[in-house]
Order: C-alpha cells, then sequence, then structure tokens
C-alpha cells in the first residue's frame, strides 16, 4: 500500500510516522504507507506531538490550529486530520518538501 491523502470535510486525512529526537526536523519521505515526519523533540509529555504539529503546519502553510491527531497520540504511528487544504494540494506539498 502506498501513502495516501484522503478527502474529509474540509480538509484531509493520512498517517504519519513519527520519528522523535532526530537531528533535523521535517518531512522525509515515506514509511510504508505513512509520511515520516522527524521532529527533534523527545516523545514525553506530548512534546513531540507539539513538534510534529508545527511541521506539518509549516509544510503545508495551514495555522496550527488546523491539524489535529486524531488516532495514536501515543505512538509513532498516526493518524492526522488537516483542516482548510485539499488532498491534490496536501500532497504535493508533503512529497515536495
Amino acid at each position: 500500500m502506498a501513502f495516501t491523502v484522503t478527502p474529509r470535510g474540509t480538509g484531509v486525512r493520512f498517517a504519519i510516522h513519527v520519528q522523535p529526537r532526530s537531528r533535523k526536523p521535517g518531512i522525509d519521505g515515506v514509511h510504508g504507507d505513512a509520511l515520516r515526519v522527524r521532529v527533534q523533540a523527545p516523545p514525553v509529555e506530548g512534546a513531540a506531538n507539539e513538534a510534529v504539529v508545527a511541521v506539518l503546519a509549516a509544510a503545508l502553510g495551514v495555522p496550527s490550529r488546523a491539524v489535529r491527531i486524531a488516532a495514536g497520540a501515543s505512538g509513532r504511528q498516526k493518524i492526522v486530520d488537516i483542516d482548510g487544504v485539499d488532498a491534490a494540494v496536501a500532497l504535493s506539498r508533503l512529497l515536495a518538501t
């Protein structure tokens, strides 16, 4: 299965694989059927989740409040919902970084 961005309401939903404690934060391609998101924050007290929200918001050009972790808040595999962007734009911005 390949990475997919699914339209959902006024935004999109997709899977991510988080790599905490990375040297350089950002989007780093695809990991299986999920987008790999690297963050410098450790996976302690929600720090990595906050960093994930910031990385995705910056990559997609949306405010942080438009990014929500829908599932998997305590694991590396997560499902995120992003409001205010359509699937085609999200896919092109995420894979272009």
